[in-house]
């Protein structure tokens, strides 16, 4: 099976502390691979390097076999990356189309004088936007609230629409920091179940940061664990869970 992503030697210090430390992972196409550990280990860090937010000290990124190390984030976006972040980054002021629709103008534009005088181009545009962001909506059953503000949905209906916003992108690589925090047991539930459906019908490739240990085990194949910033173990899912050196970092036993 191809390799999606593949991250050699990654590493990046702040103030002379490694925050990340010979990081190395590979992701086959399809995949649903997790990233776990304490807080502090530098699992966003990690996000972080993967999408432009920093750029790093030392290492490779590639994905599908581009290098992507150092580039921009819009352009990392651009080449397949998506992301979600852990603490939900909505625009709460517009609706909850218009939001999908901000995710789609990586892959739909116009020129700014089409968009001012609103020529043929531009309604051509924006009519199949809707049209993409409605069916983006009905996959995660947010069709009937699309005129809405985003403000105005429940906690974990704007985590499924921030899902939706990072698809429109059409991503090859979707990373999910976190998605499940603050949610209750139900819509932890109904969370995994949407990751697995967006695994299935996009033919999409996950890699999750998490901290419920249920949906880890529930849903990825595969694990790697971080600690203070350097790979402690990786491998299967059941595999790892029943790690001692896993126990004894992770869950403090």
């Amino acid at each position: 099976m191809a390799a999606i992503l593949e991250v050699n030697n990654l590493g990046i210090s702040f103030g002379g502390l490694h925050a990340v430390d010979n990081f190395h992972v590979t992701i086959n196409q399809g995949e649903l691979y997790g990233l776990i550990g304490p807080n502090g280990a530098g699992k966003t860090t990690i996000f972080n390097l993967l999408t432009g937010v920093y750029k790093p000290d030392e290492g490779i990124i590639r994905l599908d076999g581009q290098d992507i190390t150092g580039r921009k984030t819009i352009d990392i976006n651009k080449a397949g990356v998506a992301r979600t972040f852990q603490n939900i980054r909505l625009f709460h002021q517009i609706s909850v189309l218009d939001n999908v629709k901000v995710g789609l103008h990586n892959r739909y534009s116009y020129s700014t004088v089409t968009g001012i005088f609103r020529l043929p181009g531009y309604r051509r545009t924006e009519r199949l936007m809707d049209e993409k962001a409605m069916e983006l909506l009905k996959v995660f059953d947010l069709d009937t609230s699309a005129e809405i503000l985003a403000s105005n949905l429940p906690y974990g209906k704007q985590r499924k629409l921030e899902i939706a916003r990072a698809l429109a992108t059409d991503p090859k690589l979707l990373l999910l920091d976190e998605p499940a925090a603050g949610m209750n047991p139900n819509e932890t539930a109904e969370l995994m179940e949407t990751i697995r459906f967006v695994r299935e019908h996009f033919g999409i490739t996950i890699l999750l940061i998490e901290h419920d240990m249920k949906l880890v085990s529930g849903i990825c194949e595969r694990l790697s664990v971080l600690n203070f910033g350097k790979i402690l173990c990786e491998g299967e899912t059941s595999e790892v869970l029943h790690d001692p050196e896993v126990i004894k970092a992770y869950l403090g036993e």
